[in-house]
């Protein structure tokens, strides 16, 4: 008798964002998404929205938070999120990905990492996150929720926006 294994195939979920309002609308909607131990992983180039769609993130997680400023220059800003630690990295001028745990990197499991420029992280990147992908299409914008885990395809796959 064989036995057949089948690999679950991760479907990645495709967003057109008109403008910066639905950028921080989607980034709202993520929130509700998140739980301790999380991180997400915010690819694409300077101005592309990243930024945009954490401070809807983070303004959704901490409704008191009166700015939600990038962390370009500080590299980090931290969030004190009911429930859960919320990390903003910026890793555009990070050198080494050994740099990694002198900004804090080791504190994230119990809280929820959101990574721009994540591929600047090396090992420090976990294998089971949520990759999101911004681009530009004409005008506006496309995002991709792209699932590492079953545990974030079962996410993606409930999520309504």
């Amino acid at each position: 008798m064989a036995v057949v294994f089948y690999k679950h195939m991760m479907m990645k979920l495709t967003y057109r964002l008109e403008d910066e309002a639905r950028t921080l609308e989607l980034g709202a909607a993520m929130a509700g998404l998140l739980k301790p131990g999380d991180v997400i992983a915010l690819h694409g180039g300077l101005g592309v929205g990243k930024t945009t769609f954490t401070r809807g993130l983070v303004r959704a997680l901490v409704p008191d938070v009166e700015e939600v400023p990038s962390p370009t220059y500080t590299l980090v800003q931290a969030y004190d999120a009911p429930g859960f630690p919320v990390w903003h990295f910026d890793l555009y001028r990070l050198e080494s990905p050994d740099e990694m745990e002198e900004i804090g990197w080791d504190e994230t499991p119990e809280g929820v990492a959101i990574v721009e420029w994540p591929e600047k992280a090396g090992k420090h990147l976990p294998a089971w996150r949520l990759d999101i992908v911004f681009d530009f299409e004409g005008e506006h914008r496309l995002v991709s929720l792209e699932p590492h885990g079953e545990d974030w395809q079962r996410r993606c796959d409930e999520f309504q926006f």
